[in-house]
């Protein structure tokens, strides 16, 4: 049955990914170079060393976004980072963070381009947590030493200290800044408090639960992650079930947004179906 499961999802990712996809399918499953992963990613990097060109499926935008170089670390997280791909990056970090610190959700060079329904921002737009705490959590998981990494550090402990769990994306992004930021026993007390408020305001979803939300396994990904003991082993189990029963008959999982095109679907669903191949086999489903 797995075999089938990986077979199935093999081919829809040959048939319908974007290369970076691809590369890193390759990298994970069959013996494929990390250099293949970096010279797919490299393309999407700009001048300026920040990453556009649809990175982030849904802005569209070729010029940098902040966005866009938070899923440009998650991919150098999983083969290993680039110096000079991660310099650059930080580099371009520095030219766009506000006084507060931080970087924006989104530049206003996005609205030229086609883009989701959701990804829209004012002229001068402020620091967010999201994606500002991700890509210092990343930078820090790595130990890049920059400048940046120091501004968007305090940045975003002056923002966690008043924080309440209320929307998943923040709540994402903060605990990847919370899992590996040097100051481990803030990072705890801080991670308690926020996960109980978690439970608390309904951010985590029922294993079967339809449309978008996030579930144990969309918190909690692999056995060894920092909050799998906050989840029961058969919430785990039923989630497992409900992503083996999801896979399509292309062999590609689904996403549970509306995409800004159909092109844009594909490249989603291939994101989405190579990580729960990933999620799949961490748990022992492949």
């Amino acid at each position: 049955m797995s075999h089938n499961i990986f077979e199935r999802a093999e081919e829809f990712i040959y048939n319908n990914a974007r290369l970076l996809e691809r590369q890193l399918f390759a990298y994970h499953f069959k013996g494929g170079s990390r250099e293949q992963v970096l010279t797919a990613l490299r393309a999407y990097q700009n001048e300026d060393g920040g990453f556009g060109h649809a990175l982030e499926p849904d802005i569209r935008c070729p010029e940098s976004q902040p966005v866009p170089v938070q899923h440009a670390l998650e991919f150098l997280d999983a083969v290993g980072f680039d110096a000079d791909i991660v310099q650059r990056a930080c580099d371009y970090l520095m030219e766009i963070t506000t006084p507060e610190g931080g970087v924006p959700w989104l530049l206003p060079s996005a609205h030229r381009y086609p883009r989701a329904s959701w990804w829209n921002t004012v002229e001068n737009p402020p620091a967010s947590l999201n994606p500002t705490a991700a890509i210092a959590g990343l930078l820090h998981k790595n130990r890049v030493q920059h400048a940046w990494v120091d501004r968007a550090t305090a940045y975003c402990w002056s923002k966690i200290a008043d924080l309440q769990p209320a929307e998943m994306h923040e709540m994402g992004v903060v605990l990847t800044f919370l899992y590996y930021v040097p100051d481990r026993a803030r990072a705890e007390r801080e991670i308690e408090r926020l996960v109980g408020g978690m439970f608390s305001a309904g951010l985590v979803a029922d294993a079967n639960a339809t449309g978008y939300v996030r579930k144990p396994l969309d918190w909690a990904s692999t056995p060894d992650h920092p909050l799998r003991d906050y989840f029961r082993e058969e919430d785990i189990a039923a989630n497992l079930d409900a992503i083996v029963a999801g896979q399509q008959a292309d062999g590609g999982w689904n996403i549970t947004w509306q995409a800004v095109s159909p092109g844009c679907e594909l490249e989603w669903r291939g994101w989405v179906t190579l990580g729960t191949l990933l999620t799949l086999r961490a748990n022992g489903r492949l």
